[in-house]
């Protein structure tokens, strides 16, 4: 399949700065970055998807805002399966809101426009175990915004490929049941309360 193929590529680089790491414990979407994000190491953390393109100062703009913030957030310019420009600006089409309140609301933001540094991943971990109430995007843009501080930008830094059959929407669909919309803020505000309790102080809650 395509994965096989790109893991080949890649490979062929022969780096030692490139890791292969098998998820072993639960599959799928959320706990596929889960495992990834338990075994990073470095003091900022970029979160990608495998087919987007990052535009080539993206690594130096987030990480001279991240000497101020412990996450960046960017805008993105929407691309196809053919590379071609599909959308001048994910945020103008999503139109996120910026608060903690708005994004329980409506969760604005592509996981794979995050950078943070070390101190969100290690506050957010473990995720809560309902992965369907709880995405790891959606986990690390409340962590952070609760816990620490959080810039979002509108600079676009990467070229995110939109494919038919995406897994992520970027949030909730329009399909998504009212009552199940209820019960994943719900589920979301008890378990930032239980990782605010358990673990430090709120800060900007």
């Amino acid at each position: 399949g395509s994965t096989d193929h790109t893991e080949e590529i890649i490979r062929s680089i022969d780096s030692p700065l490139i890791h292969f790491y098998k998820n072993r414990g639960e599959h799928g979407y959320t706990p596929n970055f889960e495992n990834a994000l338990k075994l990073a190491k470095g003091d900022y953390i970029f979160i990608a998807d495998q087919d987007d393109i990052w535009v080539h100062d993206k690594v130096q703009i987030c990480v001279s805002l991240l000497s101020k913030y412990s996450m960046v957030v960017s805008d993105a310019i929407l691309i196809n399966k053919q590379g071609e420009t599909i959308g001048n600006s994910f945020f103008s089409l999503r139109k996120p809101y910026k608060s903690l309140w708005g994004n329980l609301l409506k969760f604005g933001y592509l996981g794979c426009c995050i950078a943070c540094r070390k101190e969100v991943i290690d506050k957010a971990l473990p995720f809560p175990k309902n992965h369907k109430k709880c995405t790891h995007d959606n986990w690390l843009f409340l962590v952070a915004k609760v816990f620490f501080n959080v810039y979002i930008t509108n600079q676009k830094l990467i070229l995110y490929r939109r494919h038919d059959n995406n897994t992520s929407e970027g949030g909730l669909n329009k399909t998504t049941s009212t009552f199940f919309k209820i019960s994943y803020r719900i589920y979301l505000i008890g378990h930032i309360i239980k990782r605010g309790f358990s673990r430090n102080n709120f800060r900007n809650i």
